[in-house]
């Protein structure tokens, strides 16, 4: 028998495959290339083709799944190892992929999305952002493709100006181009611009998403974002750390909810438009979110812990709030956020309780 993803993410492929039901038919036949295809988000992308694939997608979609492997898991697509309809290459987008067969679908999401990661490797950041996108873009135009997915960021918004929250897609953005969070807010902005400039010369079917604050299985411990630092201490029995005051808001995003809202871009004709991805239920202070972790944990002996982090750019540029303005995404699709905070929070946990290799 083929091993399977863990419990947790099983259901979560069910779950989006239930709410897209007959729009993934126009993957049938077709052939879907997803670069950091072995991180967080893009995995969710190969795991549903994988499982439609099971379920007779007939003719089956072809995966061409490439990562370099710097931040993603080498071991998250072990259950898929022998598929013949997938094929992993382990390389850097910043250079030519070279295909042997014609490709339909590009979605576009190797990147350093963790902030302690891409200030330590801001260069690399800058590389995928810029030339990797610039690279998709030409495989792309070369492929004359029915559909490109840039994955971008809420980041690209910086600090918003409080009279634009929740933020709308045509907010220009509060960010600082010289400080430490630049290496990733700014390549992902110029990102955006390599994708719209293709989009008004070569015509190339190209949409963007801005995933605020997406969560859920799959994300490493080690990450340095707040849930996997929130769960590692529930894991390790320690206390849950903010190196804050704890007053900034997010409002959080369960990935089922992210990759539905993708999946329907992807497979829609919106070319050349940008959409916020994220859940509007509310905002959240951080101190907020580890109250939630704590009651969810359980434990009585779980404390709450304000610290000061030993990186002096810890909190450089931070931003104070975000929360989406979904109103165009819903305007487009027939979507809507399903999972609520609590919910999605004692999923995650329960991913990372499973003890699988994917989680720690």
């Amino acid at each position: 028998m083929a091993r399977r993803a863990s419990t947790i993410i099983s259901q979560d492929i069910e779950h989006i495959i239930q709410d897209l039901r007959d729009h993934f038919q126009a993957l049938r036949g077709t052939t879907l290339l997803v670069t950091g295809a072995n991180g967080f988000l893009c995995s969710y992308f190969v795991d549903t083709v994988a499982v439609l694939n099971e379920k007779g997608l007939n003719p089956p979609c072809q995966v061409i799944v490439v990562d370099n492997l710097q931040t993603g898991f080498s071991e998250r697509f072990k259950h898929l190892e022998g598929r013949k309809e997938i094929c992993f290459i382990q390389q850097d987008v910043t250079f030519p992929v070279n295909l042997d067969q014609r490709v339909d679908w590009i979605i576009h999401g190797a990147s350093i999305a963790s902030p302690t990661l891409y200030r330590q490797y801001p260069l690399q950041t800058i590389d995928v952002n810029v030339i990797g996108t610039r690279q998709m873009l030409e495989l792309a135009r070369q492929n004359r493709v029915r559909s490109m997915l840039y994955l971008s960021t809420s980041e690209i918004y910086g600090d918003p100006d409080p009279v634009f929250i929740p933020t709308p897609e045509e907010y220009r953005g509060n960010v600082s181009c010289t400080g430490p969070r630049a290496c990733y807010d700014e390549s992902k902005r110029l990102a955006e611009t390599l994708c719209m400039t293709y989009y008004r010369l070569f015509k190339i079917p190209v949409k963007i998403v801005r995933p605020f604050n997406v969560y859920g299985p799959g994300l490493r411990l080690d990450d340095g974002r707040i849930i996997p630092d929130l769960m590692k201490s529930v894991l390790h029995r320690q206390p849950l750390v903010l190196y804050s005051n704890g007053r900034a808001t997010r409002a959080f995003c369960y990935i089922t909810d992210a990759v539905c809202a993708m999946w329907y871009v992807l497979l829609s004709d919106t070319n050349g438009e940008v959409f916020n991805v994220g859940n509007d239920e509310k905002e959240v202070s951080i101190r907020e979110l580890a109250e939630s972790v704590r009651q969810i944990a359980g434990p009585p002996w779980l404390e709450i812990e304000h610290r000061v982090s030993e990186d002096v750019d810890y909190l450089k540029d931070n931003p104070q709030r975000r929360c989406p303005d979904l109103t165009k995404l819903r305007r487009w699709f027939p979507w809507q956020p399903k999972v609520s905070l609590v919910e999605g929070l004692k999923r995650t946990l329960c991913s990372y309780l499973e003890g699988s290799v994917i989680n720690l």
